[in-house]
């Protein structure tokens, strides 16, 4: 499964590195303001999204994870 991730947040938002450990492949740099980012999940999943802010200094984080349809 494909999935989109639009930053229109104003902020650089990093992705946090469970992502891959979780199955979801990507690219792993900074998701820059404006700038479209494309997760590839496992067959039969979809997305859990999951962003933390750790305010104007220390910015944002984003985790992407799949989840079983069936679960």
């Amino acid at each position: 499964m494909k999935f989109e991730y639009f930053n229109d947040t104003g902020r650089e938002i990093g992705i946090h590195p469970a992502t891959r450990e979780h199955g979801t492949q990507c690219d792993m740099s900074t998701i820059k303001h404006l700038e479209i980012r494309t997760f590839y999940l496992p067959e039969g999943t979809y997305p859990w999204v999951k962003m933390w802010d750790y305010g104007e200094d220390r910015g944002l984080s984003i985790l992407v994870s799949p989840r079983e349809v069936n679960e």
